[in-house]
């Protein structure tokens, strides 16, 4: 089975999970910021054009910034993201997952020459191809990752209930399950509910809607909610 998610774990003992981008979506991004960056560059020789011949030095400089600081500085300032990449949803992170570095920026970006070799982006290609998550040959020097930048899902409250004290002492495991049950009632039907808490009559005392309700104080009190 092919498997993109990638683990990293934080000195702070938190394991961060991200899904690697393969070379397609990559490949549209780098498309997007390229068609970009060529239109910038347009408009820039029309102006610069004016300027006679230090109008050639100028747009010289432009072309220097824009196919070398633009995704450096895009990466840096703006979490891992180039216009391309945010219209993509991918951002570039660290091995890790924390934000990348301006060292890693220059080194990823750098060798972005030797990954187009020797035609069409070979070796950057071949290389993605081979590697578990996708990484071109610039990601693997510089230690960075290119990952779907997935949107958080909204925090789930609990129902308004009472809380209940539990009538029985519970592991922190089976808190757990139970706080994540009422969380995620509003997305069950009705029927389900009841019929997962017609599972643990020692805990709820009751059925069906009872039982349900009786779950949700459970939730709230192992919360701390009164």
């Amino acid at each position: 089975m092919i498997d993109t998610l990638r683990v990293a774990e934080t000195p702070e003992g938190i394991f961060l999970q991200m899904r690697a981008a393969g070379a397609l979506p990559r490949a549209c991004a780098w498309a997007l910021d390229f068609l970009i960056r060529c239109a910038a560059l347009f408009t820039l020789a029309g102006m610069f054009a004016m300027l006679g011949t230090s109008g050639t030095g100028l747009y010289l400089l432009a072309l220097f910034v824009v196919f070398w600081i633009y995704p450096i500085a895009f990466e840096v300032l703006f979490d891992g993201q180039t216009p391309g990449k945010m219209i993509m949803k991918l951002r570039v992170v660290t091995a890790n997952g924390t934000p990348v570095s301006w060292i890693a920026s220059i080194v990823r970006n750098l060798l972005r020459a030797v990954d187009m070799l020797p035609i069409a982006y070979g070796f950057g290609l071949t290389a993605s191809l081979i590697d578990p998550h996708g990484r071109r040959l610039g990601d693997l020097v510089a230690g960075t990752l290119v990952v779907y930048a997935d949107v958080p899902a909204p925090v789930n409250a609990l129902p308004n209930v009472p809380a209940l004290p539990s009538p029985i002492p519970l592991p922190m495991a089976e808190r757990a399950a139970i706080i994540e049950f009422s969380e995620r009632s509003a997305r069950l039907t009705p029927e389900r509910q009841e019929e997962l808490a017609d599972l643990l009559p020692a805990l709820t005392d009751a059925r069906q809607a009872n039982a349900v309700r009786r779950l949700h104080g459970l939730a709230a009190s192992f919360l701390g909610r009164t």
